[in-house]
């Protein structure tokens, strides 16, 4: 590059869909990232979820490196060892007997939408079609998951969404009821709504969508794409709530930060999606393929997986700390290190606000709509981080209480 890029040529050269921070990160270790002007910022952010063992760690940089050595990339005309590798590792780690390999979560879960429909056309025929999807769900940015994903703002002003796509209540058993039926091909959930709130789903609630998928031959979609890979403090977060879907997405940490996703699936599902059904030109990437290994290998001990649980306890304690100061905050929620604090009355809609203050005190975080407050760092942050972290969020709260 000829010259240092800035911030202004994001507006002079960039499709203006986003609308980023002026500080541009230039480099980063663990939990923690450096600007062009060499400022130091804690990161509770985590790209949104994605950065699931922090910036760099030298496990998933070891795996990147030895792999781009080797082999870079093969058409889906071939295999390859990476791609094989990881499959079996998430297939023997999970319920799952097949893996389909892409290389985002969108992808992902269009793919489950579409294996879906499929499975449903060829068993029971073209009436069963119909996907029961939630209200502030979120399944990403294709325009099918965008039309599932239960945000209306998402799709506005594109033209028709596809159909045969309804929408219930979150946590609202009785609204799914009066939803499934006979032309229902599948249900998609969130285990806990990450872009819609960070609400978790009550466990009656899951028990009670598998029963009416079970009794109506509904498949049960699980998006984990945001709660995959140890976010919530197993590998899945269903493990933990025990109820096991038919499809299952993931995508986020379970690159570590490289663009990786994957549908995982039955056997008694899987052969719908047939030879020339579906692809992914970067699907099954070496090189991604290698780095997701390492990360699902590194994420899935014992030891980290309990590591999640304990960070999750230090930093409700510390938003709890926080609200005693300052009464921002009307509830503290999440599983895990995917942590949401709903705004006070009071301070109704502004999260967002809260974000141009953090990071001005050296701190990155994240809302989830505009009542609640994000955070989605590393799984292995170190306590010393959250501490400062925490400090550094107190004196931003601390400037929108006295109006600055």
């Amino acid at each position: 590059m000829s010259q240092t890029p800035t911030r202004a040529d994001f507006d002079h050269y960039m499709v203006p869909n986003y609308a980023p921070q002026q500080a541009i990160p230039v480099r980063g270790e663990g939990s923690r990232l450096w600007d062009q002007e060499g400022r130091e910022y804690i990161d509770f952010a985590g790209g949104i979820a994605v950065n699931g063992l922090g910036h760099c760690h030298p496990v998933l940089v070891e795996a990147l490196t030895a792999q781009a050595n080797r082999l870079w990339h093969l058409s889906n005309v071939y295999t390859n060892e990476p791609a094989l590798a990881l499959a079996r590792s998430l297939v023997e780690r999970t319920f799952a007997d097949k893996v389909y390999l892409c290389s985002s979560g969108g992808e992902a879960n269009e793919a489950a939408l579409k294996l879906a429909r499929r499975w449903a056309h060829d068993h029971h025929g073209e009436h069963k079609h119909r996907i029961v999807s939630f209200a502030q769900s979120f399944h990403g940015r294709t325009f099918f998951t965008v039309s599932v994903g239960g945000q209306p703002k998402y799709s506005q002003g594109f033209g028709p969404v596809p159909g045969g796509i309804v929408h219930g209540q979150f946590n609202d058993l009785d609204s799914v009821r009066n939803l499934i039926d006979d032309d229902t091909c599948a249900v998609m959930v969130e285990p806990m709504q990450g872009e819609g709130g960070i609400i978790p789903a009550d466990p009656e609630f899951l028990q009670g969508l598998r029963d009416l998928c079970d009794a109506f031959d509904v498949l049960l979609i699980f998006d984990e794409v945001q709660t995959g890979a140890g976010r919530t403090g197993s590998l899945y977060a269903y493990q933990q709530y025990g109820v096991t879907p038919d499809i299952l997405t993931s995508a986020k940490s379970l690159g570590g930060g490289f663009p990786v996703g994957a549908m995982l699936t039955t056997d008694r599902v899987a052969p719908a999606m047939a030879i020339g059904t579906h692809g992914s030109t970067y699907g099954g990437n070496p090189l991604a393929s290698a780095v997701a290994l390492a990360a699902v290998e590194y994420i899935d001990t014992p030891e980290v997986l309990e590591g999640i649980k304990h960070r999750h306890d230090l930093f409700r304690e510390h938003l709890e700390a926080i609200n005693r100061q300052h009464g921002v905050f009307k509830e503290i929620r999440g599983m895990g290190l995917l942590v949401g604090a709903e705004m006070a009355p009071a301070y109704e809609g502004r999260a967002k606000d809260i974000l141009p203050l953090a990071l001005e005190e050296g701190l990155m975080a994240l809302v989830a709509g505009p009542n609640v407050l994000r955070m989605a760092p590393s799984l292995v942050i170190p306590e010393a981080d959250i501490a400062e972290g925490m400090a550094r969020l107190e004196r931003a709260v601390a400037r929108l209480v006295a109006g600055q």
